[in-house]
Parts: C-alpha cells; sequence; structure tokens
C-alpha cells in the first residue's frame, strides 16, 4: 500500500512537472510576438479605458430587455468570427483602377480612382479578392502605415482587373476623429460609421497578453433600438427593436466582477480587454465578435488553443452599459466632416 501511495505521489509530481514544463515552453514560443501597432492616434475613443467610466441610467434596462429578446443571437452563445482580413500595404503595393457598383452609397462613401491590392490577400474569409457581394459582405481592408491611411471596401470584389465595391471609406491614421467621425448621418464600412480595423482583436495580441483597444460586436437587428444612434457611431443600419434596445454605438463593458480565471488563458486576454475598454455595437448579425483572421498575423489561433467557442459563457447579463447621453434620430442625410 505504501508503494502505491508512493507511486502516485510520484505519477501526480511527474505530471505536474510535465504541465508546467509545457507552459514554460508555450511562453517562450510566443514571447517574441509584437502586437500590432495602433491604427490612430492614442487621443481616439478606441484606445480609451474605461473601467471607471459611469453606467447609463438604463443599463440595467437594457440588459434584461436583450436577454430576455434571446441575447447575443446564435442560440444566445457569443461566438467569434474569424473571416475578417486585414492586408498590409506598403510604397510597393500596386494601385488597381476602382469602380463604384450599383449602389454605391453616396456621399457616404469616399470616391477614389485606385485602390491599393497587396499580393496575395483577399477578401472576408476569402484567400483571394474575388468576392460573391451578392451572398456575403466581402469586407476588404487594407492598411497602408507608411502613408498614414486605412482603406475599408464594402461588398468589395476584383474582377477583369478592376475592384469594385458600393463603399469605400479611407480614414486618415493621423487623425483623432471627433465624436462624429466622417460625419452624421454616414454610414462606413460597418453600419455604424466606425473603422473596423481598430476594434478587431487577433492571435498576435492573445500571444501577447495584452489587447489595448475597445472591441467590435454585433447584435442581430430585431434587438437594437430602431431608428436612432449614439456617438461614435453616425449611423445605423436596420435596427427594429423598442426603445428598451441598445441603440448602435452603445458602448458595453464586461463587469469587474466576473471571474475570468474560468476561461482559458488566451479567452481571459479577450475577457480583460472587455472590462478594461469595453466593446462598441458595430453592425447587425448573429455571431457576437470578430477577430482578425491569422492569415495575416505571425501566430496562430489553433497554437495558442483558442476557438469560436471560448467565450461563451459570458452572457449578456455579465456586462452593463455605459452612459451614452441623448440619441440621435436616423435620417440618412450624410454630412460629411471636413
Amino acid at each position: 500500500m505504501l508503494l502505491i501511495s508512493l507511486l502516485g505521489v510520484g505519477a501526480i509530481a511527474t505530471g505536474l512537472a510535465l504541465h508546467n514544463h509545457i507552459i514554460s515552453v508555450k511562453a517562450a514560443k510566443f514571447a517574441h510576438v509584437v502586437p500590432p501597432a495602433p491604427y490612430f492616434p492614442s487621443g481616439a475613443v478606441w484606445y480609451q479605458e474605461v473601467s471607471n467610466a459611469p453606467v447609463d441610467p438604463h443599463s440595467s434596462e437594457i440588459i434584461g430587455w436583450l436577454a430576455n429578446a434571446g441575447g447575443w443571437g446564435h442560440s444566445n452563445r457569443m461566438q467569434v468570427d474569424f473571416g475578417m482580413r486585414i492586408i498590409q500595404a506598403d510604397a510597393n503595393t500596386p494601385l488597381v483602377p476602382f469602380r463604384k457598383s450599383d449602389g454605391f452609397m453616396s456621399p457616404d462613401s469616399d470616391v477614389v480612382a485606385t485602390f491599393p491590392l497587396p499580393a496575395g490577400g483577399g477578401t472576408e474569409a476569402h484567400t483571394d479578392y474575388q468576392c460573391p457581394v451578392d451572398d456575403e459582405d466581402c469586407h476588404l481592408i487594407v492598411v497602408n502605415r507608411g502613408q498614414g491611411k486605412l482603406y475599408e471596401a464594402y461588398q468589395a470584389t476584383y474582377e477583369a482587373k478592376v475592384l469594385k465595391a458600393s463603399f469605400v471609406a479611407v480614414w486618415d491614421m493621423n487623425r483623432v476623429y471627433p465624436p462624429s467621425g466622417r460625419g452624421d448621418q454616414c454610414t462606413s464600412a460597418d453600419a455604424a460609421g466606425f473603422p473596423i480595423a481598430p476594434l478587431l482583436f487577433n492571435a498576435d495580441e492573445l500571444a501577447a497578453g495584452s489587447i489595448n483597444h475597445a472591441i467590435r460586436f454585433i447584435l442581430p437587428n430585431s434587438r437594437m433600438r430602431a431608428k436612432v444612434f449614439v456617438h461614435p457611431a453616425t449611423h445605423a443600419g436596420g435596427p427594429s427593436g423598442p426603445a428598451a434596445a441598445a441603440p448602435y454605438g452603445a458602448h458595453f463593458r464586461l463587469k469587474a466582477s466576473f471571474d475570468v480565471s474560468q476561461l482559458s488563458p488566451p479567452a481571459q486576454v479577450v475577457a480583460r480587454a472587455m472590462q478594461k475598454y469595453g466593446m462598441f455595437l458595430a453592425d447587425g448579425g448573429n455571431i457576437a465578435l470578430t477577430a482578425q483572421s491569422d492569415e495575416d498575423t505571425t501566430t496562430k489561433y489553433a497554437d495558442l488553443g483558442f476557438g469560436p467557442h471560448d467565450l461563451q459563457a459570458l452572457k449578456v447579463t455579465d456586462f452593463e452599459v455605459l452612459d451614452f447621453g441623448k440619441p440621435i434620430p436616423l435620417t440618412y442625410e450624410c454630412e460629411r466632416n471636413k
């Protein structure tokens, strides 16, 4: 009996040693990973800590209504989509002709003659630039840090040596935009009028152990307040929810009381960012969170053990809504900021 007990203790000690060794090896593997630089100056709203920001007077009502209405969507599970790509351009990136698609969004959209198209890139969830715009959103995001420009297109596809899209925003990465963004009542590649790239987290950030910005999230249109938005949103898509619902642009924060230790280590990184920076309601859909595809990062999600369901422990009732002031009526009369 003593021999068996000693063998059992030895096995446990060996198991713990092996577990600690695996953790050390993983930590060493990702020690060199550098998270991406911010897309905008530090004064941009996406980078402001909101740990102590005041809660909206109607937060409990909004959260309660959303929980009763079905929550996040996708069977009320906070799921992560990994389809959104961010392609890096530089001075040598070829420029291709741009043409307006049918239904081009004017005056909301920037009008460009050419668009940077780096080799080896692709639209959302695709490994190339050809995208079925009748069936998918076909977002295309290209960043040129040397020029300080962030290009975000909607319903984009490259055919016959021409890029077509129904919307293009060329964001100035050296600018801190006002609360009205590119202009009140103006949309962007996201219905709320936000830039997409600065709100996406990626595998390199998870490997580095820190996400230093707010996070993009979406809800079904029927679960967002109809015909209004709040800054920093400048637009709303097609929401149809009642006055008790959250408006486009609402800023949610994961409660400080939520115990992040129940999550996997990479999921804890996301949860801590939700507590520190929160997440902005950016568009309509059924998959709550969007992470950057690892097609364009050093680290791969599989290497971290992070998957689409790793945040499903986060319930609507674990969040609160930050004070958003008076909602702005939606008119669709876009007035672009200079």
